[in-house]
């Protein structure tokens, strides 16, 4: 196990670094390679020349190319310090980059709205991990049945319907219309049932369109399994049919669930767009969608950065699960 574990912290260690050289590029090396002035776009277009010579001194930008990676990576870990235009200016790590727009480093800024995001993507993922896995097991121990088909009809709606529409479908009926629940999103420090209550729907949103998904590929990987020998074995030595689907069945279903799970959770702390939009949550999601209308360039990178940060963690994590679940993989 330690030397499982030791192969994917190194694995996972030099996947960091892949991350990092492919978010330098893709924001500032291929935009050079097509002739856009990156300076002109930290700062934007109106910016006056002074202003923008200043940002590329200070970003380093007639350096070599590997002196630009060397200072955007050590950033993140230890800092940086940005100099040029008669001023300098402090990052503190991890500098996520720094807006030279706004005058705000961009980790602060996501650190603020990080807890709102990830509080909307454990509650969802809770939520249609239960009732997705539920669903899709029950769908295939009662193949064919009413049940069976009036759960799928239903898994088939939560992927077909937008998020943004069933959020304002489910704002119109339970909060305007039945007055059930308060849509309207209360800080967690200022009160919790405020708090639980703005973030019941969008919770319940996000795990509609995730159930759906993870309720198919229950009943269709349960289904496969069931018809198993080792299945068949174990039925036949006369173990109880609960025991046969929790201790036998239900093991080999969790490694495709916990597959989709790194990734849709590692996703969704990056921000979910639209379901922050919807609901007015003041989350990474709804941070993202503001820099791309101001054009904020470093709050974009910042985001990206995050999100596939938390999407190499959450694989991280779902590969330990995995030597967990089936002491095989621990060889692999």
């Amino acid at each position: 196990m330690l030397a499982y574990l030791i192969r994917r912290l190194l694995a996972a260690a030099v996947m960091l670094v892949v991350i990092i050289v492919v978010v330098f590029s893709i924001f500032f090396l291929i935009p050079k390679w097509a002739g856009v002035d990156i300076a002109t776009s930290f700062v934007g277009k109106q910016a006056d020349p002074a202003s923008v010579e200043g940002v590329r001194e200070k970003l380093g930008l007639a350096d070599p190319i590997y002196a630009q990676v060397w200072e955007f990576f050590k950033g993140i870990f230890v800092g940086r310090t940005y100099s040029g235009g008669g001023d300098v200016t402090q990052c503190a790590a991890p500098c996520f980059g720094y807006s030279f727009r706004s005058e705000q480093a961009v980790w602060p800024v996501l650190t603020d709205r990080f807890p709102v995001t990830l509080g909307l993507a454990l509650g969802a993922a809770v939520l249609w991990l239960v009732f997705g896995v539920a669903a899709g097991v029950l769908s295939a121990l009662k193949r064919g049945s009413i049940w069976d088909r009036g759960a799928m009809v239903v898994a088939l709606s939560g992927v077909s319907l937008p998020i943004y529409f069933t959020g304002m479908l489910s704002v119109a009926v339970l909060d305007i219309g039945l007055g059930w629940v308060d849509a309207q999103y209360v800080p967690l420090d200022e009160s919790f049932t405020g708090w639980f209550g703005g973030m019941l729907l969008p919770w319940v949103t996000l795990a509609f369109l995730y159930a759906a998904m993870y309720a198919r590929i229950t009943r269709a990987t349960m289904m496969e399994i069931l018809g198993e020998d080792y299945i068949r074995t174990a039925r036949a030595k006369g173990l109880r049919e609960p025991v046969v689907i929790r201790k036998h069945a239900m093991r080999s279903t969790m490694t495709p669930l916990l597959t989709m799970l790194g990734m849709d959770l590692g996703a969704l702390i990056g921000g979910a767009i639209l379901t922050e939009t919807t609901f007015s949550l003041p989350g990474l999601g709804q941070k993202v969608l503001d820099a791309i209308k101001n054009q904020d360039l470093p709050f974009i990178l910042g985001v990206t950065l995050i999100t596939s940060l938390a999407v190499l963690v959450a694989n991280l994590v779902v590969d330990i699960l995995y030597a967990v679940i089936d002491p095989r993989v621990r060889l692999a």
